[in-house]
């Protein structure tokens, strides 16, 4: 089973040739590809899977679907 987890891009730049993104997801941050959703912008929630933000959600979807992982025991802080 795959998972697509919703996260709040905070920044977003041009690396060699690829539209990338920092993404939030709770408290942890990552790098994603943003080149799947070119109308996404800086505060926008987006679905990432394997490292690629495949779609845009509201933010009260991602904020529900946190609400579920949170429950599940499945999201942790980041400790860097």
């Amino acid at each position: 089973m795959c998972l697509a987890i919703p996260g709040q891009i905070v920044e977003a730049q041009e690396i060699d040739g690829l539209r990338m993104g920092t993404v939030r997801f709770g408290g942890v941050t990552r790098q994603a590809c943003l080149d799947f959703v070119p109308e996404a912008q800086c505060g926008d929630y987006v679905i990432v899977h394997v490292g690629f933000a495949i779609s845009r959600v509201d933010a009260e979807e991602a904020e529900r679907t946190y609400r579920l992982l949170e429950e599940m025991g499945a999201l942790e802080e980041d400790g860097g």
